[in-house]
């Protein structure tokens, strides 16, 4: 497994305090580009997020002959407008569909400038989270500059027009999508997307390049490691992060090994009286040949401290 480089899993976090600094000092805005949408397979399209630009995630599009599925939003109004325009160029005259991997700021708060017609899709976790945590995180990002305020500024969840518990099929005409709630993991409300005929799975911040981020008070290492043996059980060809670059299998297999390890190092450590500070000292030294980032464990040990017996 290669390491993962510090700028990338900062941006990839979406917690507070994670905004990478672009290479030239200055962070990019956190704009969704228009007109780099690229095709993936047969009914699957993704505008990449190729510079793993803070704020900026992965979209995701599926389209059928009747309908099209869009996957996340990005920030605020202005970047929604953007996606939804991308969605009716690709399937113009459809009906337009929307669901979001999860309810951080870059990846929902665009919902409300979809077309009213689009029929928006949340789990039922994806729900609790809007109303415990609320725009939190929106004004935690909206205080960082004055461009996430400009594009945050009065944004809002939209509301739901279908609600689904497990999971949630979808027939866009052709195509069959498969939505799943997988949290809780990155989040409780975390949403995967199956493209069973194309093997595409859109993994939202379950599987990605980057170290994953323990940023809920919810999140669990067991789920996740449940979560992602659902995602290998899928053998996906495609696998669509939530962030930086696109990729395949490898995403799932990596943090399995990483999370494991984490998993059974930290009940090891714990069982010989070891202190949360003591494994996550000790745990992160063995670590770091192997994870240039492994200063990012601490959510993760933390998480696994608490659930090891």
């Amino acid at each position: 497994m290669k390491p993962f480089s510090l700028s990338l899993c900062i941006a990839l976090c979406g917690i507070p305090g994670s905004f990478a600094i672009a290479q030239a000092g200055a962070p990019k805005p956190p704009m969704i580009p228009s007109g780099e949408t690229r095709k993936l397979t047969t009914h699957t399209y993704a505008i990449e997020d190729k510079d793993t630009t803070p704020g900026v995630p992965n979209i995701g599009f599926v389209v059928g002959s009747r309908a099209v599925l869009v996957i996340d939003t990005g920030m605020g109004p202005r970047n929604g407008k953007t996606v939804a325009a991308e969605a009716q160029k690709l399937a113009p005259g459809h009906q337009i569909y929307l669901v979001t991997t999860h309810v951080h700021p870059e990846h929902d708060l665009g919902a409300e400038a979809f077309p009213p017609q689009t029929k928006m899709i949340r789990s039922v976790d994806q729900e609790k989270d809007i109303a415990q945590y609320g725009l939190s995180m929106a004004n935690t990002f909206i205080a960082r500059s004055t461009t996430n305020a400009e594009l945050l500024t009065g944004a809002n969840f939209r509301t739901a027009d279908i609600h689904f518990d497990k999971s949630y099929d979808l027939d866009l005409g052709g195509v069959a999508v498969r939505i799943l709630a997988m949290g809780p993991n990155h989040t409780r409300g975390d949403t995967a997307i199956w493209v069973p005929a194309e093997r595409v799975l859109f993994s939202g911040d379950v599987a990605m390049k980057g170290l994953p981020s323990f940023a809920s008070p919810d999140s669990s290492v067991k789920q996740w490691l449940a979560s992602l043996q659902t995602f290998a059980s899928l053998k996906p060809s495609i696998v669509v992060p939530s962030h930086g670059p696109i990729g395949d299998m490898s995403y799932i297999t990596g943090y399995q090994s990483l999370l494991t390890t984490v998993r059974d190092r930290t009940t090891a450590l714990k069982r010989q009286g070891k202190s949360l500070e003591e494994v996550t000292s000790t745990l992160t030294a063995e670590l770091k040949p192997k994870y240039v980032d492994s200063n990012r464990l601490a959510g993760a040990i933390r998480t696994a401290y608490a659930e090891a017996s």
